[in-house]
């Protein structure tokens, strides 16, 4: 791959050393409840992997949500410090302000806190804009820096992409990056065919270029969400009130003109309502054919294509999948995308070689409802990255961190 990683590089590069590491701890919260710990739970093998080389210090950091530049309390890092504490039985020390040299100093000279957490990195508008004098405090923390925050290796931001030529010789890659880096790589490489992917969310433009790069690759591409009303509507079929942008509609029309439109499937049936806040399921209903009558808007895939896109998934041997097939914040419409997790869970019973990937928000929290996580190859924290990388096969945290080992 061309990069260093922590796990391929001598102890002594960590042995007493200050070593700042940049994670996604960008989790779901609620009244400072984190909701899912997934990104969290991923990077603890990197984590407890620095503290077994016995350096003087970890400096964890992160992002949390879009607070745009200023001290937004419920994007706090704190309750991600606390949990951490719990799961590592270790005290952490949660530092305001990368702005407080003298006081991070000290802290890092202290012997008592041997982990410390820096609070929420967008709380600095110089960190989405790469400041390079804000890079510069960062490097001055550590003497050492760990990337394994893939789901920000696309962003070119002070902690994911300016501060690593700072370490020049020092920066190497956590173990999630390696393995997400693994993972995609397979996708993008040499897949067993049939390789079949699943697409869903609201807009094509979103995920035009990762379609684009898919269809050579794959033998079947399922579309599902709202971007597979704007392939409906580009082929004439009525979507009666569904969320469609007519920028979305041209790009589809643009796609299913290309030779290898064929590889494109589309919803046959759908779940249907007036509105996506529909509590009851009286008033739900599912169209005899891809037809959404007007005054109703498709919601989910409907059963003919469940179990369409069921029988193309456990016929497969390799599975990407990025995005939900309808309006899954609402139950009434998460049948669906729950019903891919089923059927790669029955494709890796009958086939222990299947390999599967998924990511993006939602996918994962419908895999993780339906308990079938174990039956995925891969769960990738990324979805905008993960996306961007089978684009283009690299990223720009990528491409700095390999230039600068």
């Amino acid at each position: 791959m061309g990069h260093k990683f922590v796990d391929e590089v001598a102890k002594e590069e960590f042995f007493k050393k200050k070593i700042l590491a940049r994670f996604d701890f960008n989790v779901p919260l609620e009244n400072t409840k984190i909701l899912d710990t997934t990104r969290i739970d991923q990077s603890l093998p990197t984590i407890r992997f620095l503290l077994e080389q016995s350096p003087s210090t970890l400096i964890l950091c992160s992002h949390l949500g879009r607070p745009k530049g200023t001290f937004v309390k419920k994007y706090s890092l704190a309750p991600v410090g606390e949990y951490l504490a719990q799961v590592l039985q270790q005290e952490i020390l949660l530092a305001e302000s990368v702005e407080s040299d003298k006081a991070i100093s000290l802290l890092i000279k202290s012997k008592k806190h041997k982990i410390i957490l820096l609070e929420n990195l967008r709380f600095f508008p110089e960190e989405e804009q790469g400041d390079p004098n804000f890079s510069k405090k960062l490097r001055d923390l550590a003497d050492v820096f760990v990337m394994d925050a893939f789901g920000a290796a696309h962003r070119k931001h002070a902690s994911t992409y300016t501060v690593i030529p700072l370490f020049k010789g020092k920066a190497f890659g956590g173990l999630l990056l390696k393995k997400e880096l693994h993972s995609l790589s397979y996708l993008l490489n040499k897949p067993s065919a049939p390789f079949v992917a699943a697409m869903g969310g609201a807009k094509v433009k979103d995920k035009i270029k990762a379609i684009e790069n898919l269809l050579p690759k794959v033998e079947t591409l399922l579309l599902g969400g709202a971007m597979a009303y704007a392939f409906l509507k580009a082929k004439g079929v009525g979507i009666g009130d569904s969320l469609c942008s007519p920028e979305d509609v041209v790009l589809a029309k643009s796609l299913l003109t290309e030779k290898l439109a064929s590889k494109i499937v589309l919803p046959i049936d759908h779940v249907i309502a007036r509105n996506t806040e529909e509590k009851d399921s009286t008033q739900t209903r599912e169209t005899l054919n891809s037809t959404i009558p007007e005054g109703f808007r498709g919601l989910d895939i409907g059963p003919r294509t469940r179990s369409l896109y069921r029988s193309a998934i456990i016929q497969g041997k390799t599975f990407f999948w990025n995005g939900p097939m309808g309006f899954f914040e609402n139950p009434l419409f998460s049948v669906g995308t729950k019903s891919l997790a089923l059927a790669v869970s029955e494709a890796k019973k009958a086939n222990k070689d299947f390999f599967s990937v998924v990511g993006g928000g939602d996918s994962l929290a419908a895999v993780k409802e339906t308990g079938l996580e174990s039956y995925f190859s891969h769960l990738s924290t990324g979805g905008g990255a993960s996306l961007e990388f089978l684009e283009s096969g690299n990223l720009v945290g990528l491409t700095a961190l390999k230039g600068y080992l």
